[in-house]
């Protein structure tokens, strides 16, 4: 009888569908997919995919995205319920009533927000551009940042720009302890920390690198150093560890205590193979976004994709 991962690829192929699967994918999703990358990435390959069928094993705002890029394709996702909790941290209503105040502003939203707020957006960026898309704005333009305020506070600590931040948060990215941190590069003195943007400041001052999930990757590829504390969602250490087979990974510790001791994406890993496959064979739960939603998000997403090349 033939494997799961098997009857997806031919399933895969039969019906000319595309798996797009995010970095904090369990380990099996990223393995059958044909592109594994972070949000820039993805929204990259989901503008020029060909395939009739796009699934999307990442959350909810991720294949919305690659819905508002893809309008006349089905967009299919493993798990309608794979939200995110930064997502869910901006509620459009009160960001509408939040734009409304400052009328004068320019409004740059990070990815990692629903289609609704991209819609309100003027920009759209990614960790990977962030600081790149900030700095495109003239000087004595205002900008509205949102929703990560952890990430905004990133960028103006990099752009010396004095931007006005929603007040949304990651989870995942909160949860980092600073003190088992600290006690674990006491046990590992000669490892690197490496770190991600969304991460809280004080974990941020702790890294020798910060940046997005490739970016991390990158950077481990191309250091000359061989051990490295890494302070994401645990999920990226699967492909970088294919990237870097002779180097030693160890995932930042949580402040709770779990079976991994790191930080894991509850959202992330609610796909799994068995919903990759019955999301294949039934072509559902199918994601849609309102042809006005659509019309106005593609707006900031293809600014950002445009000031990205």
């Amino acid at each position: 009888m033939k494997s799961l991962k098997e009857q997806i690829l031919e399933l895969k192929k039969e019906k000319n569908v595309v798996i797009l699967a995010h970095y904090y994918q369990e380990n099996d999703i990223q393995d059958i997919a044909d592109y594994v990358g972070d949000s820039l990435g993805l929204s990259i390959e989901a503008a020029k995919a060909d395939a009739d069928i796009i699934l999307f094993a990442g959350v909810h705002f991720m294949a919305e995205t690659a819905k508002i890029l893809n309008p006349n394709k089905k967009v299919i996702l493993p798990d309608l319920k794979a939200g995110c909790s930064l997502a869910e941290s901006c509620p459009p209503d009160l960001f509408r009533k939040f734009l409304d105040k400052h009328p004068d502003h320019i409004v740059i939203t990070y990815v990692n927000c629903s289609a609704e707020i991209k819609a309100m957006s003027d920009i759209v960026c990614t960790s990977a551009n962030a600081v790149k898309i900030v700095r495109s704005v003239p000087l004595d333009v205002p900008i509205i940042f949102a929703p990560d305020k952890n990430l905004g506070k990133y960028i103006i600590s990099e752009t010396g720009r004095d931007m006005l931040l929603w007040d949304g948060s990651c989870v995942v990215h909160e949860a980092f302890s600073l003190e088992k941190l600290i006690d674990l590069h006491k046990q590992h003195p000669d490892a690197q920390i490496i770190a991600h943007p969304e991460s809280e400041t004080h974990i941020l001052a702790t890294a020798t690198y910060i940046g997005s999930t490739s970016g991390m990757i990158d950077y481990v590829k191309t250091s000359p150093h061989h051990k490295f504390i890494v302070a994401t969602e645990f999920g990226i250490l699967h492909k970088m560890q294919q990237e870097v087979p002779h180097k030693i990974l160890i995932p930042a510790p949580a402040k709770e205590n779990n079976t991994c001791a790191c930080s894991e994406c509850g959202y992330m890993k609610m796909n799994t193979l068995q919903k990759v496959y019955n999301c294949l064979l039934n072509e559902t739960p199918e994601v849609t976004v309102p042809q006005d939603i659509i019309k106005k998000a593609l707006i900031p997403i293809e600014r950002m994709l445009e000031l990205s090349k």
